[in-house]
């Protein structure tokens, strides 16, 4: 950890880690209680880079957390009521208990868009919110998380791909803890770091310690600059260690004893405690009055929580109603301004030849689609006319056939 932020940064970044760890264990008791009706996942040990990475953003950028992303949202302004309510399915949660586990957002005030279940889904999502920012000269940036296992998804490469096509303001935070539920990264990526994949879309990467949160936050920040700035999409992969199972309902037995005793010695908030202290940005007391006071709001945040109703039976609405916000001028990307002709040229298209040398039905290069059409219709058009049978040749041929279907009927009674 390096000196470069100022005293009140630091002291922020240690007291969002706290509170998202406080938190989680307020839902912990809560949870075997049975008070919380949908799954709990834990981020014990990941907590730096939720809280550094999130850190970064300005107030009007957008994020979309994942199930162990609780320091995100925290740090974004989410109020720990609101997390305690929406996993309790209560009627004041932001989905109106609506949904039991963290499935929420804020699209209008914290700009936060709803995890997704399946994993790297959000990135095309998130990719599409931040080139949706520059549509609208908003000048925003967009930031989601995926893990290592969702990293090997066909969604996670598409969108990344879309993206960096797009060069979109859009900054990806991988998050390495080394196991997807119970299977370990090295069996399932051949990478010794997961970064490396970025190169195949050309744009730029960071590897960072994860359990560091100021290396997190500087890198981070880097990132966001550097994507509001022009320079499309980026990738940072965070190492780090889930230190309990994929949820409570698993106790991560599959992970060697050894291992885990190597990451709990490198606790980010234990970590970060010794770094603060030795800057003397950080001491027993003022740390002891922290606590207190995290304490005190999650006591309080607790108790509202518990006390909010559940929903009522007849209730069904929508979460959400999304309108854009312009910051910009509507004419400047709607017609006329806006307009093009429906014919372009694609340089090393050529123009379309089909296999008569005429030019092919194929609206793409610089062929003329309209004309082309036309020609064909015309090539295809019989150029001698149909023969007209007349009245006279119509009588005899009519005559013809009545003599003939008679003999066929009086050979037919010879037999």
């Amino acid at each position: 950890m390096k000196k470069g932020l100022t005293r009140q940064q630091y002291l922020d970044l240690y007291h969002y880690m706290r509170l998202n760890r406080a938190v989680e264990d307020t839902m912990v008791k809560l949870f075997r209680q049975n008070k919380i009706v949908g799954g709990l996942y834990s981020s014990l040990g990941q907590e730096a880079i939720s809280v550094g990475s999130a850190y970064a953003l300005e107030k009007k950028d957008w994020l979309a957390p994942m199930i162990r992303n609780i320091g995100a949202l925290l740090v974004k302004g989410v109020p720990p009521r609101d997390i305690f309510m929406q996993h309790m399915a209560k009627y004041d949660s932001p989905t109106k208990g609506k949904d039991g586990t963290s499935h929420f957002g804020d699209l209008d005030n914290l700009h936060i868009v709803s995890p997704i279940s399946m994993l790297g889904d959000l990135i095309p999502v998130m990719a599409g919110v931040a080139i949706a920012g520059r549509y609208l000269g908003q000048k925003i940036v967009a930031m989601t998380w995926i893990g290592d296992g969702g990293s090997s998804t066909g969604v996670f490469h598409e969108g990344l791909n879309f993206a960096a096509t797009q060069k979109a303001p859009f900054v990806l935070i991988l998050e390495n803890n080394l196991w997807a539920y119970s299977t370990p990264v090295r069996r399932q990526v051949p990478l010794e770091n997961l970064a490396d994949r970025a190169k195949a879309y050309g744009i730029a990467s960071y590897i960072v310690d994860g359990n560091d949160v100021v290396e997190m936050y500087k890198t981070a920040k880097e990132a966001v600059d550097r994507a509001r700035a022009g320079e499309g999409p980026i990738l940072i992969e965070a190492k780090t260690f889930r230190r309990l199972g994929h949820a409570q309902h698993d106790p991560a037995e599959y992970v060697p004893k050894e291992m885990r005793a190597y990451w709990e010695a490198r606790d980010p908030i234990l970590l970060y405690e010794k770094f603060l202290m030795s800057e003397k940005l950080l001491d027993a007391k003022s740390k002891k009055e922290m606590e207190g006071k995290i304490d005190a709001l999650l006591q309080k945040e607790r108790e509202f929580a518990e006390n909010s109703p559940m929903p009522p039976a007849e209730f069904a609405d929508d979460c959400h109603k999304i309108q854009p916000k312009w910051e910009r001028d509507k004419r400047e990307v709607m017609p006329p301004k806006s307009s093009v002709s429906a014919v372009w040229t694609v340089e090393g298209f050529g123009a379309g030849k089909g296999s008569s040398g005429g030019i092919a039905p194929i609206h793409f290069g610089d062929t003329a689609g309209a004309q082309e059409k036309a020609e064909n219709e015309d090539k295809l058009t019989p150029k001698t006319p149909v023969k007209t049978v007349g009245k006279k040749s119509a009588k005899v041929a009519s005559a013809r056939g009545a003599g003939a279907l008679r003999r066929r009927s009086k050979a037919s009674g010879d037999k």
